[in-house]
């Protein structure tokens, strides 16, 4: 028998009581509705003021729990039992899985104490609790409390337990079904938020859908977006909406500051339903926007397992996030990824696709885009005008019909340019008038949209090929022109050295050596400027022999020796001795050094050493000329070879630049190669070789 104040409660009685629990719970099936409905008949039947239930998962971790004080209701109190539960009597009901009587609750250490235990409130209370078991499985904890101590007896706490039997099944199932309402509402806002976030491919439109579906599934105040700047590997906030939005937008973390930082850094989601309990919480973006942040939930933004943001939502409208808000939240955010980087990724190519189309039509050279088999895809507008021809025309027209296709250097099927590299050559493209342009082409492989295609800049080279018009014949003038009366004035200053009395007058002598050191200077670019025409034009050496090479360096260094004098400057040679005699043309080989030692005396500073060298090196005579002068850089090391090309060292560019190519075709012309080795600052070391007389190399026929 169960006392329940001056009443006696009997078997039959208690056999009714757990029908009728059986039967107030058999109908329902929502978990909050089951747990206020338990408490109650609980409460009612043993005669409890206050009660509460704890639910927990199958990790024994609280999911749901219900409050009744006297005839009022406590919603939202799962966080509020959670500390009753980690360290107080239910926890250890639930540990033990045994139910316990209490009398006096000051007396028990079991009782974690309440600001409401204290003397001057409700003081020391009598209390009961028993866990829900079902299928050995816990399933939560009831606890109920009376104000007054000794209330309780054992015949209490068995019935308790009895209901607890009774009701763990309803409270299971209710948890169950709870649970599958939940997924079910996570996956339907997952889904709606799916189609609606990946319906575009526009950043901007993206990353509003991906806050409206978020501040939709779970009813907040604020959701904002944030992505990680790979420079400065900062969280900058991106999007926002809700109240002060418009503020949030451009707002700056550092990676693991504030809860976002956080996350961003962990790659975990968080739930904080009272920031002012979390020390993550940074309250800087909340001075800077004048937002009141209470509670927030955030989750990573991932595309391909890395972090590329987070996505949080604040303050929502029931006070405080469920677990399952964690849930829809991680699955936008995965979500999210995926639609902002196809977004950003789509932008990037349609902007490519702009820059492409800008330089392709803007472009002042014409281009061509052709297939493998040659026929014309695509023509932008300056190739419709130098062909002068539509672009209907154009299309799928041959690109050899414009005679600017070199298979000799494209190969068969353009196979050359199989290896991706590009080609250039020069050539002549036909327009459909009739007129011939000279045009310079480079031809190399792209791919566009994942097609292999090939294009075709042809840049117009008539100005240049009229300027070198222009030059080859003011050089041809200058030849011919120069010629004759230097011839005279050769045989003049012959003359005069027979006539005056030069050992009797040292200033007469010294002019008069100037005069024929200029004239030999004269002589020597006129017959450079023929040679070189002549070895352009594909002629062969005249009349090369075996000549000794000290004897050439000798008279180089002889012929720039007063020049070098003048700068207090000293040529030094460092010629190995039993060179073998070389097969050259004696005078173009001489006009050689002399070139390269004025060069060297031009460029090096005053009283600076030159060093003019030969050695014999890999079958072939190596001469060498060294200098202290600023320098070559090594991107100039070819060019400098070509005519009319003149290094810029800072300094006013003097001659034609046309000396350094006269010694390429020159020593070319004799089987041998030139070149130079120098860094800025460290001088320059010009070499070149050419083949000995007893060697089987000829000199090879320039064409």
């Amino acid at each position: 028998m169960v006392e329940k104040g001056h009443k006696s409660v009997t078997t039959q009685a208690s056999l009714e009581l757990l029908y009728h629990v059986s039967r107030e719970l058999a109908g329902a099936l929502d978990l909050h509705t089951v747990l206020q409905r338990v408490l109650l008949l609980s409460m009612q039947n043993v005669g409890a003021i206050s009660g509460s239930i704890i639910v927990v998962d199958n990790q024994g971790e609280p999911v749901d729990s219900a409050i009744i004080t006297g005839n009022v209701v406590h919603d939202h109190t799962t966080q509020q039992l959670k500390i009753t539960y980690q360290q107080g009597l239910a926890g250890w009901v639930a540990q033990n899985r045994q139910a316990v009587l209490i009398p006096d609750t000051r007396e028990d250490p079991r009782w974690l104490l309440r600001p409401d235990d204290a003397p001057d409130k409700s003081g020391p209370k009598s209390a009961v609790s028993a866990p829900l078991l079902a299928r050995d499985q816990l399933i939560g904890v009831m606890t109920l409390v009376h104000p007054k101590p000794g209330f309780f007896h054992p015949d209490h706490l068995n019935l308790v337990q009895a209901i607890s039997d009774q009701a763990s099944i309803a409270v299971l199932n209710a948890r169950l079904y709870n649970e599958s309402q939940r997924q079910a509402r996570v996956m339907t806002a997952l889904a709606n938020s799916a189609i609606a976030i990946t319906g575009s491919l526009d950043v901007q439109e993206v990353l509003q859908s991906i806050l409206r579906q978020t501040s939709q599934a779970l009813q907040v105040d604020t959701v904002s977006l944030a992505l990680i700047e790979k420079e400065t590997q900062e969280l900058v906030f991106m999007a926002s909406t809700g109240t002060q939005s418009d503020k949030v937008p451009g707002v700056r973390l550092n990676i693991g500051q504030g809860v976002s930082g956080w996350v961003a850094q962990q790659g975990v989601g968080a739930i904080v339903n009272d920031v002012l309990q979390d020390q993550r919480f940074y309250e800087g973006v909340d001075q800077l926007t004048g937002f009141k942040t209470k509670a927030i939930a955030c989750a990573p933004i991932r595309w391909r397992g890395e972090v590329i943001g987070v996505l949080e939502a604040l303050n929502p409208s029931e006070g405080s996030f469920d677990p399952d808000a964690l849930n829809v939240l991680t699955g936008i955010g995965s979500l999210a990824g995926t639609a902002i980087r196809h977004a950003q990724l789509f932008e990037e190519l349609q902007a490519a696709h702009q820059r492409y189309r800008e330089l392709f039509q803007d472009s002042i050279d014409a281009i061509f885009i052709t297939d493998w088999d040659g026929g014309i895809v695509e023509a932008n507008q300056q190739a419709e005008q130098v062909c002068c021809m539509s672009g209907t025309e154009l299309h799928h027209q041959p690109l050899k019909n414009l005679s600017v296709v070199n298979f000799e250097a494209l190969g068969d099927h353009f196979r050359a340019l199989s290896e991706r590299k590009t080609i250039d050559y020069e050539t002549s493209l036909q327009t459909s008038n009739g007129q011939i342009i000279p045009v310079h082409v480079y031809v190399r492989q792209v791919m566009i949209d994942n097609v292999s295609f090939l294009q075709w800049i042809l840049h117009d080279i008539t100005e240049r090929k009229r300027l070198e018009t222009l030059r080859n014949d003011l050089i041809s003038m200058i030849y011919h022109d120069l010629r004759s009366p230097l011839a005279n004035i050769v045989s003049s200053l012959d003359v005069l050295e027979t006539m005056l009395p030069l050992e009797d007058e040292p200033a007469l002598k010294s002019l008069l050596n100037i005069a024929v050191r200029s004239t030999e200077r004269i002589q020597r670019l006129t017959n450079s400027l023929l040679d070189m025409r002549r070895l352009e034009a594909g002629q062969p050496l005249s009349n090369p022999q075996s000549v000794e090479v000290d004897a050439l360096i000798n008279d180089a260094v002889e012929a720039v020796r007063t020049t070098a004098e003048t700068k207090n400057q000293t040529i030094n040679r460092a010629i190995v001795e039993s060179i073998p005699q070389v097969l050259a043309d004696a005078d173009m080989i001489r006009r050689v050094l002399i070139n390269l030692l004025e060069n060297a005396v031009k460029y090096s500073p005053q009283g600076s050493q030159i060093t003019i060298g030969a050695q014999l090196q890999d079958k072939m005579v190596q001469v060498w000329v060294k200098d202290n002068g600023p320098g070559i850089p090594p991107a100039e090391h070819e060019r400098i070879f070509d005519k009319f090309s003149r290094l810029d060292n800072g300094e006013k560019a003097r001659g034609f630049g046309l000396g350094l190519a006269y010694c390429r075709l020159a020593v070319e012309a004799h089987g041998g190669r030139i070149w130079v080795e120098s860094q800025p600052g460290e001088g320059a070391c010009f070499r070149f070789t050419l083949p000995p007389t007893d060697n089987n190399t000829s000199p090879a026929k320039t064409n």
